[in-house]
Order: structure tokens, then C-alpha cells, then sequence
């Protein structure tokens, strides 16, 4: 039994991006442990949410499965979304305050990458438990635009397609004095692993086990075609 299931990109296990981001958030969601954590006071506190997720970039948001399909029912979806993804090149990256939170962005437009987003958001979608009242209301408490409640109300979450940003996030949200402590602190920690060439080869699956728990990267789904 899984609460919820999600598509990420995440950086191959021995691309150094992904030790650095691990041990910047302390935890390894591949392993499912917690790592001993860069040495800057405070981060504990302002990585807590974000290393329950672990280290990715949405590419279909957390979802719970309806009633009916399995997870296996998912993954057999994923790989046939995944073989109509061509593997492609992510910009390089950079440190970013995303509305308040730390986190990676690619440094310029992909349409490659957005392609793969769109894929990933359309092509599990129909296995997709619609949004109780509960969670629609939780999301609409950020005051959506229009095409943003559009697409909450079609696929489950506002920042789809024409809406989705690649983020990775690095913090939760920070206060004005947060930033000015942390930011630099990360801009040195990523300095010499952002830049690339980095290949995106496949899309991954996380999962979670019951509400509350840690996101586990489950399976690395290959890119085909």
C-alpha cells in the first residue's frame, strides 16, 4: 500500500550534484536514511520539509492512486510515458530565491525539459484519485489565478503545463535574515557542481508509504526512443 506516488527528475546516484544536495538536506531518499548533514548552523531547521521530499524536481506531483490500481498499475504507466521521452541536456543550474524559498533552477528554457514535464502530468494522470474538498481548499488558500485553479481542478495541482516552473528546492520558506544566511552558504556548497553537461536519461518514482512519511525513491524509469 503506497498514500501517494509522484514522477521526479532527480540526478543520477553518481552525479556529484546528487551527494552534495543529500548531504545539504541530510537525507538520501534512494537509501530512505538520513546522512550526516553539511556543517552550516541552522540548516537542519530550514531543510526539514524539504528532505522529506527528497532532493527533485516535480515532473507529476504527489498523487493518491484510485481506488482499484496498484502501484504496479502505475509503474507500467510510467514506462510506457517514459519510452516516449527522448533523453535530453538540462541547463545548468543556479541558486535561487523562488518566492521566498531556496532552491535550483535550470539557468535558461528547455523545451525538452518541458515536453518531459507535460508528458509525465499527462500520462499517469488516469490512474489519479480526484482532490478531496480538503485538499482543493489547502490549495486555493495561495490565491491561484484562473489557469491555475483550471488546472487544479483538471489534473490535481495548479502548476502544470503552461503554469510548471523546474525548481529543486534547497529550504523551506525564509525570512529576510534566513536569506541573507543561508543563500550564500548554498551558493558555495553548489558552486562547482551546477554548471553540467548533465544528460536527463531517466525519470524517477517516488513513493510514499502512509501520510506523514519521508518520500522514498522507489525506481529509475529509463528514457526511450
Amino acid at each position: 500500500m503506497t498514500a501517494r506516488v509522484a514522477l521526479y527528475y532527480a540526478p543520477a546516484e553518481d552525479d556529484p550534484l546528487w551527494e552534495r544536495a543529500n548531504t545539504w538536506l541530510g537525507r538520501d531518499p534512494a537509501r530512505d536514511r538520513d546522512v550526516e548533514q553539511a556543517a552550516v548552523p541552522g540548516l537542519r531547521d530550514v531543510t526539514r520539509e524539504a528532505a522529506s521530499y527528497g532532493f527533485h524536481c516535480t515532473l507529476k506531483p504527489p498523487m493518491r492512486l484510485r481506488d482499484g490500481v496498484s502501484a504496479a498499475d502505475f509503474l507500467a504507466a510510467t514506462r510506457e510515458t517514459a519510452a516516449c521521452i527522448t533523453p535530453f541536456n538540462l541547463p545548468p543550474l543556479v541558486v535561487t530565491d523562488l518566492f521566498g524559498f531556496l532552491a535550483l533552477t535550470e539557468s535558461e528554457s528547455s523545451t525538452s525539459l518541458q515536453a518531459c514535464a507535460d508528458a509525465c502530468v499527462a500520462g499517469v494522470d488516469h490512474l489519479r484519485a480526484p482532490p478531496t474538498a480538503d485538499e482543493l481548499a489547502r490549495r486555493r488558500k495561495a490565491g491561484l489565478a484562473a489557469a491555475e485553479d483550471a488546472n487544479l481542478r483538471r489534473w490535481g495541482y495548479p502548476y502544470v503545463f503552461s503554469t510548471w516552473f523546474f525548481h529543486m528546492t534547497l529550504s523551506r520558506k525564509l525570512s529576510e535574515a534566513e536569506h541573507a544566511a543561508f543563500r550564500p552558504e548554498a551558493e558555495a556548497w553548489f558552486e562547482d557542481v551546477l554548471e553540467g553537461p548533465r544528460r536527463v536519461t531517466d525519470i524517477c518514482v517516488f513513493t510514499q508509504r502512509t501520510a506523514g512519511d519521508a518520500f522514498v525513491l522507489s525506481e529509475r524509469v529509463a528514457l526511450g526512443r
